[in-house]
């Protein structure tokens, strides 16, 4: 049996006629950029996050730039978040001209530990982008108080918690404003590129649809300086096929979590740790063991093939080494990167898939003891 970390052709094969017909609506009617299936799929996932608005965009990288656009936040300014993600987060910091300062995680968790923040905030800091890894959010409530204190905006970088709800609430309806990514692999993945902008602010709803388009209102007219970064008419009516099941993903990859918390509790793997206030809706189901290489690589001789999210913290990397970060200054950050793997977590898993890849760590982890 052949079991990977993700994959897409399954849920294909069900939904195959659906998902063709929308894309063949798209094609016969004569609107490619920008037509009824962007403006119906905007609408549908504000209202499924709960915010007044949605600005489809090309993808998540693009929503946290044009967010921090759309808030002035630029050259000169300090925005906080973590080292724990993907580049996107801090690529799309960077690209405004802004500078990135890291604080450290949460030993259980991997978020952002919010009791670090007040340490690092200066004269310069315009941002706090939590990142609500894995399928679960960050600690909002004391994190929101500490930008009201200082005056700060807050960015929710949701692209890994679609379908989460902090307290009852939904990821990205916390705060100022917040972006996902519909990246394949996402709890809700187009077939391509995808991200959007939420945000219940409609001067900031006004100005974002202007910056996806150029700075314009009009064709051929900028009123400021804009980008070309548009949600495609495509992808947003194969997410309108699958928007109407979000609740039914969220609700089996909460149940493949709980075969994997029963049939691994013993294996001695640091599994997920979820806080009681929220509810995950587990994008990735992330575990913890100092012999992560030689698990990983067993797996791969029973055809499990598993992926590790992130293997090097973003203040490690070449790319950013400008910001003068060194190995030690996020020292939970870098203990985790060095023990997390990702077992497989997609809603078309079957139960035999999960049991025979528990059934195999169950096997590895006791030649391990």
């Amino acid at each position: 049996m052949e079991v990977r970390v993700w994959g897409y052709l399954k849920e294909y094969a069900e939904n195959k006629e659906e998902i063709l017909k929308a894309v063949e609506e798209v094609f016969e009617s004569g609107q490619l950029i920008l037509g009824d299936k962007v403006r119906l799929f905007e609408r549908a996932y504000a209202a499924y996050c709960g915010v007044n608005y949605g600005i489809g965009v090309d993808n998540g990288t693009n929503a946290i730039t044009l967010a921090l656009h759309s808030l002035g936040i630029g050259e000169g300014d300090e925005v906080i978040t973590v080292a724990n993600t993907a580049i996107p987060t801090v690529s799309a910091i960077v690209t405004t001209g802004a500078t990135p300062v890291f604080v450290d995680i949460d030993s259980e968790t991997y978020l952002m530990d919010v009791s670090k923040i007040e340490n690092v905030i200066t004269s310069k800091t315009r941002c706090i982008l939590p990142v609500h890894l894995y399928g679960q959010c960050v600690d909002m409530d004391p994190l929101m108080e500490i930008a009201c204190r200082y005056h700060l905006y807050i960015i929710e970088d949701c692209a890994q918690a679609q379908g989460a709800l902090y307290k009852g609430k939904t990821a990205g309806s916390l705060s100022n404003i917040s972006t996902t990514s519909f990246y394949p692999t996402k709890v809700l993945g187009a077939y391509g590129d995808g991200g959007m902008i939420l945000t219940n602010d409609e001067s900031v709803d006004k100005k974002l649809r202007r910056l996806r388009f150029y700075g314009a209102e009009k064709t051929y007219y900028a009123l400021e300086h804009g980008y070309n970064s548009r949600l495609d008419e495509v992808q947003a009516a194969i997410l309108l096929t699958k928007l109407p099941r979000m609740e039914d993903y969220v609700k089996r990859r909460n149940e493949i979590a709980r075969i994997y918390d029963e049939m691994l509790k013993d294996t001695g793997l640091v599994l997920p740790k979820k806080q009681i206030y929220n509810r995950h809706s587990y994008y990735l189901y992330v575990v913890r063991h100092p012999l992560r290489d030689v698990i990983i690589s067993k797996l791969k001789e029973k055809q499990i093939f598993l992926n590790i999210s992130y293997p090097w913290p973003i203040h490690t990397m070449e790319a950013y080494s400008y910001l003068g970060y060194k190995e030690g200054d996020l020292p939970e950050t870098e203990s985790v990167a060095k023990e997390i793997f990702s077992l497989p977590m997609y809603p078309t898993l079957t139960n035999e898939e999960i049991e025979y890849v528990c059934e195999q760590i169950q096997v590895i982890m006791k030649t391990l003891k």
